[in-house]
């Protein structure tokens, strides 16, 4: 039982970090104007991700410094989901085998 709430948890994780490589890489595209700001697709993914991520990068932003142009708070929060991994890890492999 305990392997599947692991399993579960993990993926959980594991979604949330692809998210916030997914919304890095589209924030570079619309940066960079890679890809049309007018087509409502693309809007459409970006407001997507940007629902799915600031309430993450929101917490972290208030206590780091202003890097001007430059947010480092997905950075950190890719750091905290790896670290929450290990740990996770770490719990399953403390259990008892029984349980």
């Amino acid at each position: 039982m305990n392997v599947v709430i692991f399993n579960i948890l993990n993926f959980i994780l594991n979604i949330a970090w692809f998210i916030v490589i997914a919304s890095a890489i589209f924030s570079w595209l619309y940066a960079f104007n890679v890809v049309n700001s007018n087509n409502q697709f693309i809007a459409t993914i970006g407001r997507s991700l940007y629902q799915l991520t600031e309430p993450m990068y929101r917490p972290i932003r208030r206590f780091l410094p202003n890097f001007g142009g430059v947010d480092l708070s997905p950075i950190v929060v890719l750091v905290i989901i790896f670290a929450l991994q290990q740990v996770l890890f770490y719990v399953l492999i403390q259990m008892p085998a029984g349980l």
